[in-house]
């Protein structure tokens, strides 16, 4: 922060809630010392999969069953791959406690983390209905002032050919967008894999606009989204 590096980038899940609780304490203490402003800071996170609180519990099983079905923010159904939910109450409840962990009133980017985990168990429509869903409730959080834009981050989805199984259309992404939140929606930012290993984004034409068939990048830049590489330096 010191130094001039300002957009931090978290997820729910990352250390069992623990990556949230650490980057929180730390901005605390930078802005409590006068080093650095909170507008000055571009914090984002990620929601999606189910996350322990801190450490693996003993029964991971109860846990997950008292914190997350009993307490009625998600149903069997609801849950894809044994770990994944991209139920709206679930969605809000995560927000709600990433801002705890994070110690902020606003979260400047909310992904909806690896969406892509779902196509493994149900059809592409289905998946589409339930991101339109999750938009929704984020367009409604952002009204709230719990968070300021959301998006998706992805590993396999904008990196696939259209034909794949994990494959996710950013033109439809945008479209969902704009049926829950009208033109000036939220939907501001992607964040995919781009390394020297990786370099679908800028490489592959993975992407429909127009008839014509382009990279993800080029994509991103006629929807005006902004793009975050992941894995930069291969992890």
């Amino acid at each position: 922060l010191e130094l001039g590096l300002n957009a931090f980038d978290s997820a729910i899940n990352y250390r069992h809630q623990r990556g949230e609780r650490s980057l929180g304490e730390a901005l605390q203490a930078a802005v409590g010392s006068g080093s650095v402003q909170r507008d000055e800071v571009i914090v984002a996170t990620k929601g999606g999969f189910l996350s322990f609180d801190g450490a693996v519990p003993p029964d991971p099983q109860r846990f997950f069953q008292e914190t997350f079905l009993a307490a009625g923010l998600l149903r069997p159904e609801e849950v894809a791959a044994g770990c994944h939910s991209m139920a709206p109450r679930f969605l809000e409840s995560q927000v709600e406690r990433s801002l705890e962990n994070l110690q902020l009133e606003t979260l400047d980017i909310y992904y909806v983390h690896n969406p892509e985990t779902q196509l493994g168990e149900i059809e592409k429509e289905e998946f589409y209905r339930r991101l339109r869903a999750a938009f929704e409730k984020l367009e409604e959080m952002v009204s709230r002032g719990k968070i300021r834009t959301y998006g998706a981050a992805t590993w396999n989805a904008f990196r696939v050919g259209d034909d794949a199984r994990e494959a996710i259309s950013l033109s439809r992404l945008v479209e969902l967008a704009t049926e829950v939140g009208g033109k000036d929606h939220h939907f501001r930012a992607i964040q995919l894999p781009l390394n020297l290993r990786m370099p679908e984004a800028i490489m592959a034409r993975t992407q429909s606009l127009n008839g014509d068939r382009v990279s993800l990048l080029e994509a991103a830049e006629k929807f005006s989204l902004t793009v975050f590489a992941s894995a930069s330096i291969l992890q």
